[in-house]
């Protein structure tokens, strides 16, 4: 077994196949930038692990000929890449429980990614790529770890999502809060409102964006000021 090994090495380290893994990584981080520069849940990391595991699969077809020995005609007969594909499915219903929902923010998606890509990796060693899968291991290690530490500086938007109750007597209308709100350095989407007669409440929700890291806390306090606001909650509703 360690001579059949030694005789694909020279193969098996394939620059081309290093540069598919990092050039796969590097336009699904792309794509997950501008995802997580909007506030969605799936975002940097998630969008670059996806990616690469599907560089990793690819390379399991493209480079077939070196882990499969038999004849073209067995193939017909014994297809090993059906195997990759049930892992795959599996794989897929064990990363769904990994997502979670706790309240109105989503959890999860970046360790089913990471899930995901670790059977991609698992296939790869299943095959004898050893030094392909050692490469796609490093790279989802530094992709959870470093790209943890760009996205947390990365300029982006946040979403929240806002509930505010008032008396009726003393309710602000619908343009005063909207204004109110955007001298806070908040924009507003999706405002619905409610009443309560039994209870003289007018209630507003609605979702805040914003860029500004500390305009969530200052606005809570600013809110806590005003005799007339019964109620108010504010949930982020990023990852």
């Amino acid at each position: 077994m360690v001579h059949n090994f030694a005789m694909y090495l020279p193969e098996l380290v394939n620059p081309e196949i290093a540069l598919r893994l990092v050039v796969a990584l590097a336009i699904g981080a792309l794509i997950g930038m501008e995802r997580s520069y909007h506030g969605r849940p799936a975002g940097f990391r998630t969008h670059g692990l996806v990616c690469l595991a599907s560089a990793v699969l690819m390379l399991v077809t493209v480079y077939e000929s070196e882990w499969f020995g038999a004849g073209q005609a067995a193939r017909t007969i014994i297809d090993p890449t059906r195997m990759a594909q049930g892992i795959m499915t599996g794989i897929g219903f064990l990363g769904a429980g990994a997502i979670m929902k706790e309240g109105l923010t989503i959890r999860g998606l970046t360790t089913a990614a990471s899930i995901w890509t670790t059977a991609a990796i698992g296939i790869l060693v299943g095959i004898g790529f050893y030094l392909p899968a050692g490469l796609a291991a490093a790279l989802t290690l530094g992709t959870l770890s470093l790209f943890r530490w760009i996205e947390s500086r990365m300029p982006n938007h946040s979403y929240s999502d806002f509930l505010v109750r008032f008396e009726e007597a003393r309710a602000m209308t619908e343009s005063a809060l909207r204004g109110f709100v955007a001298d806070h350095k908040f924009s507003i989407s999706g405002m619905h409102r409610s009443y309560r007669r039994g209870d003289a409440v007018l209630e507003y929700r609605m979702t805040l964006r914003t860029q500004d890291p500390n305009a969530i806390a200052a606005f809570c306090d600013v809110l806590r000021g005003h005799e007339e606001v019964v109620e108010f909650r504010i949930a982020p509703a990023g990852d």
